[in-house]
């Protein structure tokens, strides 16, 4: 009883804090779907039945694509309660082999959220057409094109929404103030823009507890407002709840009320952030909301509108504010904004998440990823695309005058958003969750027509405004392409030109170079095998470290990794090598730790595995290329070392000389790195920790303790990253389009993304970076 009313109240919680994130796009959609639904020639037919056809439009739209779909069908199609596009994709790929990705492994499949029981069942009608998508590799790739199409629009989205609904949010002024210049709203929507996207940098953790109230006071307030309508103007509109108004509405306005209809789509953008932001949330949670506040909230307030114009239709391109009594105007106003203002901000953070998947499964150009420690989980910032969006956002606001156009461009782009997300629920309902062939395409043709219909008619519209969305998302889409066909290639040559394990073996203990203290860690996308680029290294540099590890970062597509089965670790060679490989898996979604955190995970991952290979794996001396382990898994053994903090750089006095974890470097790399330190803003951020061995553990195998004694001393030496810099060129024998794929569009995204050490955070003194000619 305890636990049921404990599991109650965190429901409760989490439903009113979905208010501030889900809900506020969708609930500001009252300011614009009915200007915009008789913004054409419907606006010649002033009639009651016309008036009352458009509101059962809207309540069937609003009840069958928001309501039925996404609330009560898409929202159990979670990935580890992950929702989005890509928790779809990555559901897919899992349950059938249609990923692209090239590094997948066996280990991988053993991850705790890669099989979720509830999909467990298999339909053996489906294996037919599982089994002809994983043999055609076109197929694959058109599946990836269509979920990177999806991501395109949805990007166009975090643009739109703040454009739209500030925009319509401030035009409310010119109602009272009908000498107001067009200019003058102009211009403080541009102030209020500007504003939102400059304070993105701080997150919004200190005033994200204003988002709930605001979005459920304003919720309530139009409800409020609708009742009221309903009570003045026509009792009767609730008669337009039946569909045979919609017939009547078709009957009598023919070929303009199909026109019409592309404003009517209006009143469900926002409804897939229910199912995107899932993550934050629960199903029961949103559906608590969504059907106890928001549903009724927003029928009301259409009907109350559309009470409103069957009394005064003059008034249709002012119908919101037009139809708010005089005493509650300016406080609606202001509602409106702040409302506006939180649905943009919803919109503009789901943008960074959805631009972080696409750059984590490699099919966006490197960018920054921003996280604070006092930022709520899953909230990023990306500084590239935050101004990118801002330009976006400032263009189409100044640039169509006519806010229609605006609505026009929106509602093409969520709508197509939502029919790639329709396919892709169907694929689910077969390959995922085992049910027939039947049923995913009753699905798919059952929401898949009423999106199509809406299309047909925003289509249409292309000419006024739909065209720039779609001009957008072809580009963006051919960016993500490219990157992810330049990146694919540049690992099957790095794949098919690795050095194999018996030129290493041959080289014997010391590689025949001279070891020095430190640990060299070589970055490759390789998960087996020795990259040329370390060959390459030693050729041109005949020395490397006293411990060399292979540290392969890579995505799986589940949208967590727990952290103690993050660190993938085996050995390369015999122990006397002192050689490892590390594959560092990270989810869709992680959130890359600071480098130093990242250099301790690793030490002590290491040393888990050297007493873990030892106690409880038996020995693998002489082994080519070891078994991986992941270690952290294991608590048999404990943790084998001890960390103590250091003072940092900056604090204090100068009591903590670098000498004292340098030992082995010269007095002149000494001075030089402790400058750059004290010079480097970044740097004095830095924990300085060290490691050291537990004295009162025993040790069954004394190699264990000599091994793990000269790890820890290797680390207090130093640690360098070693990356490949790599020149793309295509080869002579390519074609045409392949070579301007490479030589132009790949290699003038490469220049103009963030360096690979900028997004490791690596510090420049630790940084080497070796040449490397790519030929593909």
């Amino acid at each position: 009883m305890v636990d049921r009313s404990y599991q109650c109240k965190g429901v409760l919680i989490l439903a009113y804090q979905s208010f501030g994130v889900l809900f506020g796009d969708l609930s500001i959609s009252p300011l614009y779907v009915f200007k915009s639904t008789f913004s054409g020639n419907l606006s010649n037919y002033q009639s009651e039945d016309v008036i009352f056809g458009a509101l059962s439009l809207i309540f069937w739209t609003l009840t069958l694509l928001s309501l039925f779909k996404h609330v009560i069908i898409l929202l159990n199609a979670d990935d580890n309660g992950e929702g989005g596009i890509f928790a779809l994709y990555s559901l897919l790929c899992r349950h059938a082999k249609f990923s692209l990705l090239p590094n997948h492994q066996t280990a991988d499949e053993e991850l705790s959220t890669y099989h979720n029981p509830r999909y467990s069942y298999r339909n053996p009608q489906s294996l037919t057409v599982k089994r002809f998508a994983e043999r055609h590799k076109k197929a694959k790739t058109a599946l990836l094109l269509l979920v990177l199409f999806g991501t395109c629009l949805l990007i166009c989205v975090g643009f739109l929404t703040p454009a739209i609904s500030i925009r319509s949010a401030i035009e409310g002024v010119k109602v009272r103030s009908s000498e107001l210049h067009y200019g003058v709203v102009l211009i403080i929507a541009c102030i209020l823009l500007v504003g939102l996207f400059v304070l993105q940098h701080r997150g919004t953790y200190r005033v994200a507890f204003m988002f709930a109230p605001i979005v459920i006071l304003w919720s309530l307030s139009i409800a409020a407002i609708g009742v009221y309508n309903i009570l003045k103007w026509n009792p009767r509109v609730y008669k337009a709840l039946s569909p045979y108004y919609i017939y009547t509405f078709f009957r009598d306005t023919r070929y303009d009320g199909w026109i019409s209809i592309g404003g009517v789509l209006l009143c469900v953008t926002g409804a897939e952030a229910m199912f995107a932001d899932l993550g934050q949330y629960t199903a029961a949670s949103i559906r608590l909301s969504f059907f106890c506040i928001i549903y009724p909230c927003l029928v009301l307030q259409y009907m109350g509108q559309a009470a409103f114009l069957s009394k005064n239709f003059a008034a249709v391109s002012t119908s919101f504010y037009a139809s708010i009594p005089d005493s509650l105007f300016w406080p609606v106003l202001v509602m409106a904004t702040l409302a506006a203002i939180v649905a943009s901000q919803s919109v503009i953070s789901a943008t960074f998440s959805i631009v972080k998947q696409s750059y984590a499964i490699g099919c966006f150009p490197r960018v920054k990823v921003v996280h604070k420690s006092k930022w709520f989980r899953g909230q990023i910032y990306i500084p590239e695309i935050n101004w990118v969006l801002l330009v976006l956002c400032l263009a189409v606001t100044v640039g169509f005058r006519d806010i229609n156009h605006l609505g026009n461009a929106y509602g093409l782009t969520y709508m197509s958003a939502m029919f790639v997300t329709t396919w892709l629920t169907a694929l689910i309902i077969n390959f995922v969750w085992g049910q027939s062939l039947v049923l995913a395409l009753l699905f798919a043709l059952f929401f898949g027509s009423i999106e199509i219909i809406f299309l047909s008619s925003s289509f249409i519209r292309i000419s006024k405004g739909g065209w720039v969305p779609l001009v957008l998302s072809v580009i963006f889409m051919l960016i993500m392409f490219v990157w992810h066909y330049g990146s694919r290639k540049k690992y099957l040559y790095d794949f098919h030109n690795k050095v194999p394990m018996k030129q290493i073996l041959t080289l014997g203990p010391s590689l025949g170079i001279v070891r020095v203290p430190g640990i060299g860690l070589i970055f490759t996308a390789l998960v087996s095998g020795v990259p040329a680029t370390f060959t390459r290294f030693l050729t041109n540099l005949p020395t490397f470290y006293q411990v060399a590890v292979f540290v392969c970062e890579k995505t799986v597509l589940v949208p967590y990794v727990p952290q103690k089965e993050r660190y993938l670790i085996g050995r390369i060679g015999p122990k006397s090598f002192r050689m490892y490989r590390c594959i560092v898996r990270n989810g869709y979604k992680d959130v890359q730790k600071n480098e130093d955190d990242f250099e301790n995970d690793l030490i002590m991952s290491i040393a888990e595995f050297i007493q873990l290979e030892a106690e409880g794996s038996g020995t693998l001396e002489g082994s080519v290329d070891g078994r991986m382990a992941v270690v952290r898994t294991s608590e048999k053994f404990g943790k084998r070392l001890e960390i103590s903090e250091l003072e940092r750089n900056g604090e204090a006095s100068s009591s903590m000389p670098p000498t004292i974890l340098n030992s082995s470097k010269s007095h002149i790399l000494q001075y030089l790195q402790s400058t750059y330190e004290m010079e480097s803003p970044g740097s004095t951020l830095r924990r300085r920790v060290r490691f050291k061995l537990q004295p009162d553990m025993n040790y069954r195998d004394p190699n264990v303790k000599d091994e793990l004694l000269e790890l820890v001393e290797a680390k207090q030496s130093g640690v360098a990253y070693v990356l490949g810099h790599s020149h793309i060129k295509a080869k002579m024998n390519a074609p045409c389009l392949k070579r301007f794929m490479i030589h132009v569009a790949y290699l003038f995204l490469r220049k103009n993304c963030r360096a690979p050490a900028v997004v490791l955070n690596i510090p420049q003194t630790c940084l080497i970076e070796v040449g490397m000619n790519y030929y593909l």
